[in-house]
């Protein structure tokens, strides 16, 4: 006889949604089809993020009827999720310095200008979930899922299900003492976010870069001014990691964004430099992201799908 959990995935009704990630730089939008335990893509928009709460339920209702209007089955909700410090449960942005808002009730704007119900949360927060559900952390309880481009946060799965802690990993002092954005000291982000790579290799070389993937050439190519600031990353980070591990103990840390795309150039002299300082800590595991950037998409599909299936 099959077991009550297979019945429940036989049986589970496909529901429409409309999800968008709202990015720094740039939006991502997706007609999905799917249930809790599976998501697909039917059709895709990108365009850029323009700053200000009131531009990006704009052109967030903008994305969602354009992606209803190709619609073959009625779209039963929306999935927003959006970058900086929010908070789910009133549906609002509460904080963003690099879009300019404060406050901003997103959930409520999209709901009054589509007429569709919106699940709403965090971005990297509905990456660690998709990553849960359908990519590298599938079989883990507690894990840390640490997406690393301009900035570094965390989603910590902690029991098999997606905290609301804020995760700032990359705001955690690892004792360097250089300044942060954000007006602290000593922050992981400081040293080791794909932008600080970039920018320490510029003011050290003399030379601008378009990123951290040309740095990561240069290092392969025996530049030592490269080796220099990879070296003091993967020390900010393997810092960063030992406080969770410490605190949290999860099973594996999966790493995602631009900066994990180095690969073994990243993850192998950051396993060392983990056992190097590893004392009593738990080792976690180092994996890589398995959806790339469309992680946060795939979230807020989610997202709206388990809204759905709890009304």
């Amino acid at each position: 006889m099959a077991s009550h959990a297979a019945l429940s995935t036989l049986v589970a009704r496909t529901r429409h949604a409309i999800a968008v990630d709202v990015g720094g730089t740039g939006m991502k939008a997706a007609l999905v089809s799917g249930t809790p335990d599976g998501v697909a893509p039917v059709e895709q928009r990108r365009r850029p993020t323009r700053p200000g709460g009131d531009a990006v339920v704009e052109d967030v209702v903008a994305l969602v009827d354009e992606l209803r209007a190709v619609a073959g089955p009625p779209v039963e909700a929306v999935g927003l999720v959006v970058p900086g410090i929010v908070d789910e449960a009133a549906g609002t942005g509460v904080y963003s310095a690099n879009l300019g808002w404060r406050d901003h009730p997103f959930r409520a704007a999209v709901e009054a200008a589509t007429g569709l119900p919106t699940a709403f949360g965090h971005d990297v927060r509905a990456g660690g979930l998709a990553e849960l559900r359908l990519g590298s952390a599938r079989d883990l309880t507690d894990a840390v899922i640490m997406p690393i481009g301009t900035g570094i946060a965390a989603a910590l799965v902690l029991g098999g299900r997606v905290s609301p802690a804020p995760g700032e990993v990359g705001h955690v002092d690892v004792g360097h003492g250089d300044p942060c954005g954000c007006g602290q000291r000593g922050c992981v982000e400081a040293r080791a976010s794909s932008a600080a790579i970039a920018r320490r290799y510029a003011e050290r070389a003399n030379r601008q870069v378009s990123g951290a993937a040309e740095v990561a050439r240069l290092l392969e190519a025996g530049d030592p001014d490269a080796a220099v600031v990879w070296e003091e990353a993967v020390d900010a980070l393997a810092r960063g990691i030992l406080l969770v591990a410490a605190l949290l103990g999860p099973e594996a840390v999966v790493l995602g964004g631009g900066l994990a795309l180095a690969g073994p150039l990243l993850t192998d002299p950051l396993g060392e430099r983990l056992d190097e300082l590893i004392t009593f800590q738990r080792r976690p595991e180092l994996r890589s992201a398995a959806l790339g950037d469309e992680a946060g998409c795939l979230g807020a599909a989610l997202l709206a799908i388990d809204m759905l299936e709890d009304r």
